[in-house]
């Protein structure tokens, strides 16, 4: 019989405390956003959604993944590392933890990923390969055929 490396353990994704404490800063860096207590020209008028916190295990270190409101702006990512060690302290207030995490920050890509893979799924050539059949845009004629042949040989 052999070991395995991981000590027999499947790999696992973030315990319970990590998703707790990541939701946690992501409320805290919002309220702080929402606040808008930047000295930071470029943070002044900040419109930012935070949408996910993920944290290492040892809760030493945070990234939160950012979307600016009205378009992608790549300076924002820039100037919110640039803002860490103030968002790190004012994190530090908000929470009981033994030591504040390291806050770095990322561009949120979830949301462009999503539109892309919306726009695959509804491109016609994909919907005709779902369906098995051509989309014609008759759907609901064709829909009241096929259940009133149905009803009929009932």
């Amino acid at each position: 019989m052999s070991k395995r490396r991981d000590g027999g353990h499947a790999a696992k994704g973030p315990s319970q405390r990590q998703l707790r404490v990541g939701e946690e800063i992501r409320h805290i860096l919002a309220d702080i956003f929402r606040r808008g207590e930047f000295r930071d020209p470029e943070l002044m008028d900040l419109n930012v959604t935070v949408s996910e916190v993920r944290i290492s295990p040892d809760l030493k270190n945070a990234t939160a993944f950012v979307m600016p409101l009205g378009g992608s702006k790549p300076e924002l990512v820039a100037a919110l590392n640039r803002a860490s060690a103030f968002l790190r302290t004012q994190v530090a207030h908000e929470m009981r933890l033994p030591y504040a995490p390291r806050l770095s920050f990322q561009l949120d890509t979830s949301f462009d990923y999503a539109e892309k893979i919306d726009r695959i799924l509804h491109d016609p050539h994909v919907a005709r390969d779902m369906t098995g059949i051509v989309n014609t845009g008759n759907d609901a004629e064709e829909d009241e055929e096929e259940g009133g042949d149905q009803n009929h040989g009932a």
